[in-house]
């Protein structure tokens, strides 16, 4: 498969690897919840790529759905490239805004983009899907790179969306009025879209016998292809006679347009709402049915939720404008530039998940796609999760403060779920200190027990951590495939200096599960013979810590 190659591409190859892992330390005044927990749903305040890799010991392999909205690459957004990779090349990029006068934007683009594209699929469940916003500036670059990291055989698709109505941009030939939206699946054998299923919301209106939706009566095929379906029908009620355009034919022959006719499935003008001009049809729904494709263009033209084309699954993407709107609604309303309306984030989760899915964006913004996890939850009573990383100040005023709205209430809002308010709650977390060796027993940057619990379990086993399992009292953090996994710990440097494994505490550990204990403490009172006598594989604090080395016998 061709490689994409860019400047600084071999330095940032593996960066993802060498980010240390951080404290994700919980501030509750900031979060909209009785119990402040890393499995509540999330709105993490940081660097992105650092909180990507410290959500990995709770969330590997775990995340359904990721959307993310990250920089275009217009030149004229104001990102600056932020990644401390150990290069003097690089070093000169950080902190610089990245402009259209600069000569290297593409590539900075692409070095910030590739380790967090690796560390999202690390998050991703096997049948999990990734959606990326995009406009033309990087889409094929974006392609090329999604290619190596996801596969090229795991491209879902390449969605296109209206985006405005206006042309703007006068000063250039041709104004786009389009983006795409990127869709990639970690494994595609394994991807179920659940949300191209029939779904009863999808047909908006109901008669006597069922409910159903209004779609053309006609097709695009001129009545010289088709003359039999070409001809006059009448309203029962007015008598009024109706022909198709003379560049479509009616749907159906005669005799069957008659059965149509007499079983009440057609919407005559007198009676449809709007300004019709001529019948249309009702298609019914039903369960048993074969599921709709979604198709890959959301342009004008293609129908829209209350008049979709009869074959296939149109979903709403909304304009942008629909967004800022949705903000100013919400009392939000600002300078944020570009943001997505709810409608695009609720039709990915539609499609994508199910109701106990969690779905990540960690380009987070303004907060819709938590909004629209919420509504989407509102909607069919599911238990979906959002986690939200956004590296902004904003995060907390912006952020976090456009879900407490919708969550309690909006009281002047339009619509009336949203003042009645959504429902739900969330924990909001702050990006800590990095845990490594050299600052570990610095007393001010201890980490917390159960951030170090979560680090020293992953990293050591490889195997997802549950802070539920979690009993301080005796230490114990988890069982993996292999072992009893315990912790001596408190985040005291008193405690460090003064705790170490002794025979006594040995033969206390539980027994746990039977495996072999892997024992995580400051140090060791006992040899190789006890620690054998109690199944026990000790690995010292601060340590070298966080790798097991095996003995030999």
């Amino acid at each position: 498969m061709p490689s994409l190659n860019f400047k600084g591409k071999a330095l940032v190859q593996n960066f993802h690897l060498l980010v240390p892992y951080h404290e994700l330390k919980p501030v509750k005044s900031k979060s909209l919840t009785d119990k402040v927990s890393l499995h509540d749903n999330l709105v993490v305040h940081g660097d992105n790529l650092k909180a990507l890799k410290s959500l990995l010991p709770y969330y590997h392999g775990k995340v359904n759905c990721i959307y993310i909205d990250p920089p275009y690459n217009t030149g004229n957004e104001d990102w600056a490239y932020n990644d401390n990779v150990s290069s003097p090349m690089i070093q000169e990029w950080l902190g610089k805004v990245v402009d259209r006068e600069d000569l290297t934007r593409h590539d900075k683009w692409l070095c910030m983009m590739l380790p967090r594209l690796k560390l999202l699929r690390e998050l991703l469940t096997d049948d999990g899907v990734i959606f990326v916003s995009i406009d033309e500036v990087e889409v094929h670059r974006l392609r090329c790179l999604m290619d190596e990291v996801f596969g090229e055989e795991n491209l879902l698709a390449t969605f296109v969306r209206k985006r405005r109505l206006s042309t703007g941009m006068r000063d250039q030939p041709i104004s786009p009025d389009h983006e795409y939206v990127v869709a990639y699946a970690r494994t595609i054998g394994s991807v179920d879209l659940s949300g191209t299923q029939r779904r009863p919301e999808d047909y908006p209106f109901e008669d006597k016998k069922s409910r159903y939706r209004s779609t053309d009566l006609t097709v695009g095929m001129g009545k010289d292809l088709r003359p039999h379906q070409y001809y006059a029908i009448t309203e029962p009620e007015t008598r009024k006679k109706y022909r198709p355009p003379e560049t479509r034919v009616w749907r159906f022959e005669p005799k069957t347009m008659d059965k149509e006719i007499r079983a009440g499935n057609i919407i005559w003008p007198s009676t449809g709402a709007g300004r019709m001009t001529r019948p249309r049809y009702k298609t019914r729904y039903s369960p048993d049915e074969a599921n709709q494709n979604p198709v890959s263009t959301w342009m004008e033209g293609r129908g829209s939720v209350e008049n979709p084309p009869e074959d296939v699954r149109v979903l709403r993407s909304g304009l942008n404008q629909e967004a800022t709107r949705e903000l100013r609604e919400i009392g939000l309303e600002g300078e944020f530039a570009y943001p997505k309306p709810v409608s695009l984030l609720r039709s990915l989760i539609d499609l994508a998940t199910r109701k106990d899915s969690v779905v990540l964006d960690c380009f987070a913004g303004t907060g819709t796609t938590g909004h629209a996890v919420l509504a989407a939850n509102q909607a069919d009573g599911g238990s979906r999760r959002f986690v939200l990383i956004e590296a902004g100040n904003f995060a907390d005023e912006i952020t976090a403060e456009r879900l407490r709205r919708v969550i309690e209430g909006v009281p002047k809002a339009k619509d009336e779920e949203l003042r009645k308010g959504l429902g739900g709650s969330f924990s909001f977390v702050e990006v800590g200190h990095p845990m490594q060796l050299e600052t570990l027993l610095k007393a001010e940057k201890l980490p917390s027990y159960t951030d170090l619990a979560g680090y020293i379990f992953y990293t050591s086993t490889g195997e997802d951590f549950d802070a539920g399992r979690i009993n301080r009292k005796t230490g114990f953090i988890g069982e993996s495939a292999q072992y009893d996994v315990y912790l001596l710990y408190e985040p005291e440097l008193d405690y460090l200096k003064n705790t170490a494994l002794t025979l006594d505490m040995a033969r206390s550990l539980p027994r746990g599960s039977g495996k072999k204990r892997l024992v995580f403490a400051p140090t060791k009172y006992l040899d190789s013979i006890h620690l054998d006598e109690h199944r026990i594989e000790f690995c010292q604090l601060p340590f070298e810590i966080y790798k097991v080395v095996k003995r030999t016998p």
